[in-house]
């Protein structure tokens, strides 16, 4: 399985449209863990696999999705519904509700990535406004028997050789 992860994108298209022409195709899904501010109709966000953010007014996002992928349960939420930037343990007992063993959020723009339990926990940072860094970041996450590998990407899609990891991985 390969997927990119972005989010807090902000109503900026240009970078979304960057990510939109450098990967579709190229990967297996394209998410946006919210905040993308535009609406859900917009033509640019047909690529993505989104959910609503606290900066989104579009209801048609949905809060929370469940998506599976070559055998891998992901669970994505903006963040704000389970207050993310105070800890990641609402957020664990939602992961186990789903049976996830991957999650997706945003919210705090900032970026990281923690195995919890067996569950990869992701937070691809913000396209467009990053904190606790200074590069806008989003994330490609790669699988395989024994692995999962995150490495971190700029809006250039340089990659961010210091923050890319890697967990032991058992399907």
């Amino acid at each position: 399985m390969k997927v990119l992860v972005v989010s807090d994108s902000h109503g900026s298209i240009e970078e979304i449209e960057s990510i939109k022409k450098e990967y579709e195709g190229k990967v297996d899904a394209i998410f946006h863990c919210g905040d993308s501010e535009l609406e859900f109709d917009h033509p640019i966000m047909k690529t993505f696999l989104t959910v609503r953010g606290n900066c989104d007014f579009d209801s048609r996002y949905p809060n929370d999705r469940l998506e599976e992928i070559d055998g891998h349960r992901i669970f994505m939420t903006h963040g704000h519904l389970y207050n993310v930037k105070m800890s990641l343990l609402n957020l664990q007992y939602k992961a186990k509700e789903h049976n996830a063993n991957i999650v997706f959020f945003g919210h705090s723009h900032v970026l990281g990535a923690e195995m919890i339990d067996g569950t990869l926990f992701l937070n691809p940072g913000s396209i467009l406004l990053p904190r606790g860094h200074k590069e806008q970041s989003y994330a490609i996450v790669e699988t395989n028997n024994a692995t999962i590998d995150v490495a971190f990407y700029n809006d250039q899609h340089k990659k961010l050789t210091d923050r890319d990891v890697q967990f032991p991985f058992a399907k």
